[in-house]
């Protein structure tokens, strides 16, 4: 009897455990906008577009813009209960005739996006929810690793198991950690999102991590096989007035 008891009380634990990882499909889209056109692009999100989505299923997670450089570019994500409910709600959406008035009316005096990048993700298991949270002018940075063959898993635990914690020890906050969906089958990247105070203090804080001997360590121990990550691109991201996250 204690044994049935045992094992029902095991399998409750793994089916909770199970049940935390976020089973939504997500996808970051990168506007480029025509140069001067990028505040009829965010009018037409905060007023519109991002209402339109929601009616047709379609979640808003955050939207951002770039702290430096190409000030052109919007940054967002939202969330899909799949892929196929994804597919079917661009093609409603698409096909709406109040999105197609909204358009029109905001192109009157020219197009607005020269074009679109787009990144289909999973949540990945390092965090399984989004922490979404508020904060004072945050900055936000996105970071993407592209792993050396095979060398995925590996990543992921280090993350798991030791990077994520140093993060927070060194004042970075974890907001969400993605695993790509890559057309060709090809292994998936690591996408993921911090948050800083500012961008100074991210230097400091990345300054402090990567001399903590405790990540050192955690690092050596980790590539004793070989090197892990081929590449980090690195974006730092401020959070426009109607995203969710700031």
């Amino acid at each position: 009897m204690k044994s049935l008891l045992a094992l029902s009380m095991l399998f409750c634990a793994l089916t909770l455990s199970a049940q935390k990882v976020d089973k939504r499909y997500f996808e970051l889209r990168i506007y480029y906008t025509y140069p001067g056109r990028m505040d009829a692009l965010l009018s037409r999100f905060e007023n519109h577009t991002t209402k339109i989505f929601e009616k047709h299923g379609m979640e808003n997670i955050g939207y951002w813009l770039p702290v430096e450089g190409n000030q052109e570019v919007l940054y967002y994500i939202l969330a899909y209960p799949n892929k196929e409910a994804r597919d079917k709600s661009w093609t409603a959406f698409s096909s709406d005739p109040e999105w197609k008035q909204v358009q029109a009316k905001s192109e009157e005096s020219g197009k607005i996006v020269d074009s679109v990048a787009s990144v289909f993700m999973n949540a990945s298991d390092i965090m399984p929810k989004i922490k979404p949270g508020s904060g004072k002018n945050r900055v936000f940075e996105l970071r993407t690793y592209t792993c050396l063959p095979g060398r995925l898993p590996n990543l992921i635990t280090r993350f798991k198991d030791h990077t994520v914690k140093l993060f927070e020890k060194h004042g970075m906050e974890n907001i969400v950690y993605f695993t790509t969906v890559e057309k060709d089958g090809s292994q998936p990247k690591l996408v993921y999102l911090l948050a800083h105070k500012s961008k100074d203090d991210a230097k400091k804080s990345w300054d402090a991590f990567r001399s903590d001997p405790v990540w050192v360590e955690a690092r050596d121990a980790s590539e004793k096989d070989g090197k892990i990550v081929e590449k980090v691109e690195s974006v730092y991201l401020t959070p426009t007035g109607f995203s969710k996250i700031k």
